[in-house]
């Protein structure tokens, strides 16, 4: 892992001031002589920096992260516990951690951080901009801030904006965290319970009830005893391992800030300002993000094509279904690589 440090204040889309930021970052492979190769990850909610650790069978040679053609760049997103700035960073102001204190971040809050680092990286120009889910909303906003940028966009799981269903389910995780008496205290452990029933309510809405009722079906032998309860359980407890409860709930409120319209007259006005070779694809039982709002992404986004990934894994289809999933970018290259040759 690498860092970047901007010693100097970072606005944010609310008014408030970050006095500096620090960015963590991962690169793979190396930038060509004319600087055309480079592919700039987004990643999700709670992921990292690390591609290779949190999607599986994508950073290797012969798929879409191809570090052997490509140099490629992801970044941790502001206020998460990854390395870059988050309630856990000290505020030089204070000398203290942020913690609850830590200011709201937007989803262009975000994108902008990561044209700092691209300044940095000296890069010119993304030959592809990929992003699932959260990372979804950062490639739509940094598609329509700077759409020379940007010559190809991969958009997975995502939308243009976060819809009320999508946000109801956020402020439900937020109460969870809120009932865990610990949280608002100045401690990297506060809240860490309310964190996993949190991630339990995440779960519902990442997998649906095909997978649930396809992955985790048993005999039930032992009254009262579901494999099911077990797995949200655990799946909760993993997360508080491994993450911080503050941030989970700043990160949750990015996604509540996401709308590509605000300011430029909606978000179908603003669709339309993207230039780059789009490609948005779909999973076919996602909840969260339903084919129907991939469609109307499409059909507003000039030179965008779609496909839809068939999966009973609703939203964490894009994590499970690696194949599928480098098929269709694989096939995008192509057709984009031809065209330009055309």
């Amino acid at each position: 892992m690498k860092t970047f440090h901007y010693p100097h204040h970072f606005k944010l889309e609310s008014g408030e001031i970050l006095p500096d930021i620090t960015i963590a970052y991962h690169t793979y492979g190396k930038i060509n002589s004319d600087g055309s190769n480079v592919i700039w990850v987004c990643h999700a909610l709670t992921a990292n920096s690390d591609v290779r650790e949190w999607w599986p069978n994508t950073v290797a040679e012969g798929r879409f992260l191809d570090p052997n053609r490509f140099f490629i760049v992801c970044a941790n997103i502001l206020g998460s516990c990854y390395g870059t700035t988050g309630p856990l960073s000290v505020n030089p102001l204070t000398d203290k951690p942020w913690y609850g204190t830590f200011p709201h971040i937007s989803v262009k809050d975000v994108v902008t951080a990561h044209q700092l680092l691209a300044a940095h990286l000296g890069i010119k120009k993304i030959h592809t901009l990929i992003g699932s889910s959260v990372g979804g909303f950062q490639c739509v906003e940094w598609c329509v801030t700077d759409p020379a940028f940007i010559e190809r966009a991969v958009i997975i799981a995502s939308d243009s904006r976060c819809t009320p269903w999508v946000a109801a389910f956020n402020e439900s995780q937020r109460m969870a965290i809120e009932n865990d008496h610990t949280f608002g205290e100045e401690t990297d452990q506060a809240g860490l319970r309310g964190m996993a029933t949190a991630r339990s309510i995440a779960l519902l809405s990442y997998r649906g009830g095909k997978a649930y009722n396809a992955t985790q079906d048993e005999c039930q032998s032992v009254l009262f005893e579901r494999q099911s309860a077990s797995y949200q359980r655990y799946q909760g407890e993993k997360l508080a391992k491994r993450f911080n409860a503050y941030s989970y709930y700043r990160i949750s409120q990015i996604v509540d800030s996401h709308d590509i319209g605000r300011g430029r007259g909606g978000d179908e006005n603003a669709l339309q300002k993207i230039t780059a070779k789009t490609l948005v694809i779909a999973i076919s039982s996602d909840i969260l993000f339903p084919t129907e709002r991939h469609k109307r992404m499409v059909n507003h986004i000039p030179h965008a094509d779609y496909h839809v990934i068939d999966s009973i894994y609703g939203h964490d289809g894009f994590l499970v279904e690696s194949d599928q999933l480098n098929d269709i970018i694989m096939n995008f290259y192509q057709k984009t690589k031809k065209q330009s040759n055309e």
